[in-house]
């Protein structure tokens, strides 16, 4: 027999007369039950059913002005659904079929003795806990079932559901699609009305699948769609049974693999050897690099400063077949232009002033890989000239030579700037500029790197942390808003600075807003903000920082302090950025000016 705990159920007793509601309060609290509420009038039980949730309600069939008839359809109303025993002195039956018609649960005689009272009690109680826990039940059976079929609906691949006699019970959302122009095929005809191979392999697995009680995996079959399209499917069918083991057919699954290898090769790569990056222009770059990059032809890499124009010609150089040769590189602006021509191509002891030895040029010492020409915009007329003339023969005089030396190098050059309109203004030869670009490749700058920013800000982290040997964990979500409403004029080279910085002065293991510079803090950006993943552009809360005119000389130091405040809501971290203190001057000047201000939610 089954175990019900009823103590600690809470009763509403309601009957007019005080002795009565007294006695039966007490022989139900002394049995364990409780609280036990009692009400005098049916106003009073009204507003007591209003406020609490109750397990059983006894209730005399005569109150003043009112009935236990009136309760009853009073709950009934109300959507309450515990148990109610009606109690009178004068039984008949037109009453007790209208209290059960109601929903009463029973009907006790006056005088009302003791065992009768908490006999029937018992049973009400039981039996409605064992309503509750069935309704609990079908609730959490009703919940898995939605729950199964929104699963069952959004699964990408297309599900079929087959009976025993391989009929069609249910499709999910991507099977219905897939056949929408197949009028055929639909809930309750065979599986072999599917078209074509298909439907005959399906219909083949369940009949085995039926059969054998096993699962079949893997056929790979053609299936032509109206139009003349062809899907490559792949198809697996599986006994489908109950909890309890019992068969109930077969789920067939297919899924797409027409574009499997190609869906592979365009997978979102957020790496290529030292690059960093997933958003779609980024993935551009990659495959321009790699398919570049195993050909000897020469590149021009262009994009503003700190895009990470050297990083695309070392990956270059990895994807080329001289990788395991010499990647020498020539940072044009870092040489004076009079040393520039001995650096490239070499000097012979003697051939001027200081050349007291020989010295082979980068040319040379790039021989069979390859030379990247930093800044190459921003040479002279006469090292233009030298280096079309070596493009063109593969050959040159180092300095003081007569003789020329021949080697076999890949060229590759970088500017951040624009060669076309340097060709334009006579200031870059043009048949230098189309033998260097006979590839281009553009970098973005980061404002353009949707998604980027915080996977570049995570990986200078773990960098800086390890180097510094400080556990940093991650970003602030106001440091990222910050981040991410920035202009980033410097693009990934001044991420990087900026984010060492905020690891040196970062106390804990989370960068904070106060640990940025200055210039982010304060930063509003005119242009629409960089979208990271996982940050909304939308969260005004937190990216809509003020912006203040310039300080008056002449204005008062409390009084600005105080403006600064109010202006920010008192928020003191960024008052503090703005008025250029730290945080602790900050509220030793306003202890010392006796100003307080609370935060605004």
């Amino acid at each position: 027999m089954m175990d019900f705990n009823t103590t600690g159920s809470r009763i509403l007793i309601v009957d007019d007369e005080e002795s009565l509601r007294l006695t039966f309060k007490m022989f139900l609290t002394k049995e364990g039950y409780g609280p036990v509420d009692v009400a005098s009038t049916f106003e009073q039980a009204m507003a007591l059913i209003d406020q609490h949730t109750f397990d059983l309600i006894i209730s005399d069939i005569v109150l003043e002005g009112n009935s236990g008839i009136d309760l009853l359809r009073y709950l009934k109303e109300s959507g309450a659904d515990c148990p109610v025993v009606m109690v009178t002195g004068y039984p008949n039956i037109e009453s007790a079929s209208e209290a059960v018609r109601l929903g009463a649960f029973d009907y006790l005689s006056k005088p009302v003795k003791k065992e009768g009272l908490l006999r029937v009690a018992r049973m009400a109680l039981q039996q409605y806990s064992l309503w509750k826990e069935k309704e609990k039940l079908h609730q959490e059976k009703e919940h898995y079932r939605q729950y199964m079929e929104a699963v069952f609906r959004s699964v990408p691949d297309a599900i079929i559901t087959v009976d025993s006699n391989l009929c069609i019970v249910e499709m999910n959302d991507t099977a219905l699609h897939w056949t929408s122009e197949m009028p055929e095929v639909k809930i309750g005809a065979p599986i072999s009305t599917i078209p074509g191979t298909c439907g005959k392999v399906c219909a083949k697995d369940a009949e085995k699948v039926i059969t054998e009680r096993t699962e079949i995996h893997e056929h790979r079959v053609e299936w032509g769609l109206p139009g003349g399209a062809i899907k490559v499917l792949q198809l697996n069918a599986a006994p489908l049974e109950s909890k309890n083991g019992e068969f109930q057919g077969v789920v067939i699954l297919a899924r797409d693999i027409t574009q499997l290898e190609t869906l592979q090769q365009r997978e979102k790569r957020t790496t290529l050897h030292r690059l960093i990056g997933g958003s779609r222009v980024m993935q551009t770059v990659y495959t321009l690099i790699e398919n570049v990059g195993r050909f000897d032809t020469s590149v021009l890499i262009t994009g503003e400063s700190g895009t990470g124009k050297e990083l695309v010609a070392e990956a270059l150089h990895f994807e080329s077949p001289r990788c395991d040769m010499p990647l020498i590189k020539v940072d044009c602006t870092a040489i004076p232009e009079n040393l520039l021509e001995s650096e490239l191509f070499g000097h012979s002891k003697g051939a001027f002033t200081g050349a007291d030895r020989e010295r082979k040029g980068r040319i040379i010492q790039a021989d069979g890989g390859t030379l990247f020409l930093d800044e190459i915009g921003d040479i002279s007329q006469l090292m233009q000239l030298r280096l079309l003339r070596f493009l063109q023969e593969r050959t040159f005089y180092p300095v003081g030579r007569d003789k020329p030396i021949t080697v076999d190098v890949r060229v590759i050059a970088a500017t951040n700037a624009d060669l076309r309109t340097k060709v334009d203004a006579g200031s870059f030869r043009e048949d230098l500029y189309f033998r260097l670009r006979v590839v281009d490749i553009p970098l973005p700058p980061l404002r353009d790197r949707n998604g980027d920013l915080l996977l570049l800000a995570n990986h200078f982290i773990a960098r800086f942390s390890k180097r510094l040997g400080h556990t940093i964990t991650g970003i602030s979500d106001q440091a990222k808003e910050l981040l991410c409403s920035f202009s980033w004029p410097g693009n990934v080279r001044e991420l990087e600075h900026v984010i060492e910085r905020a690891c040196v002065l970062c106390k804990g293991h989370t960068i904070t807003s106060e640990d940025l510079p200055a210039e982010i803090f304060n930063y509003t950006a005119a242009a629409p903000r960089l979208n990271p993943v996982g940050i909304s552009a939308k969260q005004d809360s937190i990216s809509a920082l003020p912006t203040f005119p310039p300080a008056d000389p002449m204005e008062p130091e409390n009084e600005r302090i105080l403006r600064v405040l109010r202006q920010t809501a008192g928020n003191k971290a960024m008052a503090a950025r703005i008025l250029g203190f730290d945080r602790s001057t900050l509220y030793r000047k306003m202890h010392s000016y006796d100003i307080e201000i609370t935060p605004t939610p």
